[in-house]
């Protein structure tokens, strides 16, 4: 039988492009609603045989997926050996004391009246440091509920706060793996991504920020204060680290080097180097235990159980469930893209969608929808991120405004959808109680201000026209060396089936 070529198979009708992902979405319901199980990985790859199956009875090769599969994976190298380093950063950060330094002196201005305020404010700081959430939010944040409880500040504005904090400190860290994943997918680098979200996300963290002002000034009651839980961790913390400026120098070293537009990864590993020098002639931590941690994670026990599940964290081996995930979500975006399921997809959204507003209110929502539908934040990422990136490109738009448009879609709703896997963690974690009845505390929904705002934002600014770059000459060649997809978007006053693609990453 003769292999047919990328050419000469059509575009599948819109029920057969859609069919592969409804199917896969669909497993990953029973897998994470039903069997409550959530890892996304064997759903994912199940999708990516019936992706095949289904192009194979069209006419594609295996040599035909296979290109496809690859290609996407080979485009997010450089964003596998930076999560690969995120590990070692992680774990050098914490023995060398950089992140239990920050998380001691953050808890020194907490008071009653600006407890939401500080509470969001070291999230977000911790998170940005470690590039991590969800450990952020079943760490410190637990503890900061308890202390919120001695306040008798309600729960869910306490859950809002936190939440508001730490996504935000996943959304703009450079060591976090969904703002390695979203440049990824849509081809931008790394820093430059983060620096495009500024103008969204400053914003959405100052409104938040007057918000938990103005309700600590007026619902807190400065009497029924309760310190227990603050005084016990930071008693631990300084009866094992030593606190000076020095220790401080590894954070500012990715973080110097970023505003000089240095690369990610010779950053990153900077920023790895030095931790390791101050871990061993600041905190006295032996040669061989410093490099074990780059491997297998920083371990400690202080004797206070909330310290020990912050610090024992990070190394190479720690990246590994997030890495398989990622390599298997690309490369089923990848294989849809192949087969030519995302253009027809993109394509039937682009015959109502001809502007840079509706195409980020499309991303957006896509991203936001997938969440909703899927349960999986980092799906929510990839799947949108390649679906709309040769409509950008054929809008002559940076896919920065792509990258943004499907974090904010993706990251900050995650947690606010509590059938996702960051809402669930976010209800466990903080003890919510839900299911035991507790519905009113949902309203941390709304209270993490932070969060649904910054995507808000976003549309408002494609609506204006604000802060939505145009691709730059360097980034069209970028896009010509990669061979990536760019769809010609028909003008207003022609028929939307003109829409074609320009080019392939597949054929010569």
């Amino acid at each position: 039988m003769s292999t047919h070529s990328h050419e000469q198979i059509e575009k599948p009708g819109l029920f057969l492009a859609i069919l592969p992902i409804a199917l896969t979405i669909g497993m990953l319901g029973i897998q994470l609603f039903y069997f409550g199980d959530f890892t996304p990985h064997t759903p994912l790859a199940i999708g990516i045989v019936l992706t095949c199956a289904i192009a194979w009875c069209r006419g594609y090769r295996w040599k035909t997926m296979e290109k496809g599969l690859f290609h996407v994976i080979q485009v997010a190298t450089s964003a596998i050996i930076i999560m690969l380093i995120i590990g070692m950063i992680i774990g050098s950060w914490i023995a060398s004391g950089t992140v239990p330094m920050m998380i001691y002196y953050g808890f020194q201005i907490l008071t009653p009246q600006t407890f939401l305020a500080a509470a969001m404010i070291l999230c977000a700081i911790i998170s940005v440091s470690l590039g991590t959430s969800w450990t952020t939010t079943a760490t410190v944040g637990l503890a900061l509920m308890g202390v919120g409880e001695g306040f008798g500040i309600p729960a869910y504005w306490t859950a809002g706060a936190v939440v508001s904090g730490a996504f935000f400190g996943d959304k703009m860290s450079p060591l976090s793996d969904t703002t390695n994943l979203a440049p990824a997918v849509t081809g931008t680098n790394l820093f430059a991504h983060i620096r495009n979200m500024l103008p969204t996300t400053v914003p959405a963290l100052c409104i938040a920020l007057i918000v938990y002002v103005f309700v600590g000034f007026n619902m807190i009651d400065a009497t029924q204060v309760d310190q227990i839980k603050i005084q016990a961790m930071t008693q631990a913390l300084s009866q094992h680290f030593t606190f000076n400026w020095w220790v401080l120098t590894p954070a500012i070293v990715v973080f110097t080097l970023a505003i000089l537009k240095m690369p990610a990864i010779p950053s990153l590993m900077a920023s790895v180097l030095f931790s390791l020098g101050i871990a061993i002639f600041v905190q006295g931590v032996p040669l061989h235990d410093a490099l074990s941690f780059l491997q297998n994670g920083f371990s400690i026990e202080t004797g206070n159980s909330n310290a020990d599940a912050l610090l024992n964290r990070g190394g190479i081996q720690s990246m590994a469930w997030i890495l398989t995930l990622v390599l298997i979500a690309l490369a089923l975006g990848g294989v849809l893209e192949q087969t030519r399921c995302l253009e027809t997809i993109v394509m039937s959204i682009m015959s109502r969608v001809r502007t840079i507003f509706g195409l980020q209110v499309a991303s957006t929502l896509t991203a936001a929808g997938t969440n909703l539908v899927a349960g999986d934040p980092y799906l929510s990422i990839a799947l949108p991120g390649r679906m709309y990136s040769q409509a950008y490109r054929g809008m002559g738009y940076s896919t920065l405004c792509l990258s943004r448009s499907v974090e904010e879609g993706g990251t900050l709703l995650s947690p606010l959808i509590p059938w996702n896997a960051g809402g669930a963690l976010v209800i466990q974690s903080l003890g919510l109680g839900i299911a035991d009845g507790n519905t009113e505390n949902l309203l941390y929904i709304f209270c993490a201000v932070a969060c649904w705002m910054s995507p808000v934002i976003g549309i408002g600014y494609a609506y204006f026209g604000k802060f939505c770059p145009k691709a730059t000459e360097e980034e069209k060649q970028q896009w010509i060396d990669n061979n990536e997809l760019i769809m010609v978007i028909p003008n207003k006053t022609s028929s939307a089936s003109q829409a074609t693609v320009s080019s392939s990453p597949l054929t010569s």
